[in-house]
């Protein structure tokens, strides 16, 4: 379900604009929420396989969520069971959310009005990218995401980033790197002389939102799940196999092990609704291909 959100450019005093003028920090990836017609099975598919904490929604409409460390992964229940899209919106956290949206207002772009989150002191508004991808900036106080849900099962404790689809960098570089000062990690693509992949990093963190380029204007929604996607940090990847494994999960068609591009191991998993989870080492043990590195690489 595409979340409803009436974008207002408010009019504000130019003093106040200019006063505001310095970006906020953006620090990591708050949550990921996407949609299911499956709960059952999807509640199977992250507290077993996945071995994540779950704990009480927290959003409108949200029914699921799991916690990665301090992140979470939410869900809501599809409204369309044949739409294409099984993502709803991507967060970020930022150390202020009122003058993070004050800086963008006094860059042009729309948002959403600010308002607290209930039963909480944390802030949050939200915005479009110029895909239309729909973007929640979070100020939680006390903890990212309220209480450290902890299990010793748990495959991952940090979320390190999430793919989008993008048919147009230019735009989406003018929105992600000029406005809001993410920079670039590492691209490359399934062959040297073509990019199709794209990481962006938080400028302040290591967290990163990848795009996903060169994906066809109507691909069906498993390309859309693919594509559309969270990665899940883990130290070794074969340790993180061994314990999936003893959750009951096999190797199987593309869910595997494999070198990644980047130099990074990494295993990719599905939800119900063919969402992809990514299990990928925060560190590369082989040369990347297409670009080294450019920034500081995740940990646990």
């Amino acid at each position: 379900m595409r979340k409803v959100i009436c974008f207002a450019l408010l009019v504000i005093a130019p003093g106040f604009a200019q006063s505001n003028d310095q970006r906020p920090k953006i620090t990591s990836i708050d949550h990921v929420d996407f949609y299911t017609t499956s709960p059952e099975a999807n509640h199977d598919f992250y507290s077993r396989t996945l071995g994540l904490a779950s704990a009480l929604p927290i959003e409108p409409r949200q029914t699921q969520r799991y916690m990665v460390g301090n992140q979470f992964v939410g869900y809501r229940p599809a409204p369309d069971p044949h739409g294409r899209n099984r993502m709803d919106h991507v967060a970020f956290n930022t150390n202020n959310s009122a003058a993070l949206r004050a800086y963008l207002i006094g860059k042009g772009i729309a948002v959403t009005d600010g308002y607290e989150i209930p039963g909480t002191s944390s802030r949050t508004f939200f915005v479009k990218d110029p895909e239309g991808h729909v973007i929640e900036f979070v100020q939680r106080v006390n903890s990212a995401s309220g209480a450290r849900l902890e299990k010793s099962s748990a495959i991952s404790h940090h979320m390190i980033h999430a793919g989008i689809i993008v048919h147009n960098r230019d735009a989406e570089d003018h929105f992600y790197r000029d406005l809001l000062g993410f920079h670039l990690y590492w691209q490359g693509g399934m062959k040297a002389n073509k990019t199709d992949w794209v990481a962006m990093q938080v400028p302040d963190g290591t967290d990163w939102v990848e795009y996903m380029l060169n994906v066809e204007s109507n691909a069906d929604q498993h390309t859309m799940g693919v594509m559309n996607h969270i990665s899940l940090g883990v130290k070794n990847i074969k340790e993180a196999q061994a314990k999936l494994e003893s959750h009951g999960w096999k190797p199987h068609g593309d869910e595997k092990a494999q070198m990644g591009r980047d130099g990074k191991w990494q295993l990719n998993l599905y939800d119900p609704d063919f969402t992809r989870i990514e299990l990928m080492e925060f560190k590369p043990v082989e040369k990347p291909c297409c670009s080294e590195f450019h920034g500081q690489h995740p940990s646990d």
